[in-house]
């Protein structure tokens, strides 16, 4: 598969934000992390980013997108980070990261290598 030089430029921006989450968040647990408001700005403008990018690439390049799991959930997940900040709750937060931030950063690893 062809990757567009813009989509590829998306992959590169969703791949540096899972690199600075895991960096964020390395070495601590969810009582620190629920704790520490400004990891929890860190992370979640990440995830902002990661969301966004997704996004572009839906616009661009959906037979791309369809390579990444659970593409929606992310760009709806944005949503909330950017929208509903009121109701974030860290632990979810949390939780994506630990159980949902690998299979994202594999399935990105592996269409940027392709």
């Amino acid at each position: 598969m062809s990757i567009r030089p813009t989509t590829k430029k998306y992959l590169f921006d969703i791949w540096g934000a899972v690199l600075s989450v895991e960096q964020f968040t390395e070495g601590i647990d969810a009582d620190i992390f629920a704790s520490n408001d400004l990891i929890q700005a860190a992370v979640e403008r990440k995830f902002e980013v990661i969301g966004e990018a997704l996004n572009r690439i839906y616009r661009e390049d959906e037979e791309v997108l369809a390579q990444i799991g659970d593409y929606s959930r992310i760009i709806g997940f944005r949503n909330i980070l950017a929208h509903g900040y009121d109701v974030v709750d860290p632990l979810l937060v949390w939780s994506i990261v630990q159980d949902h931030l690998p299979r994202l950063k594999s399935d990105v690893d592996t269409l940027l290598q392709s």
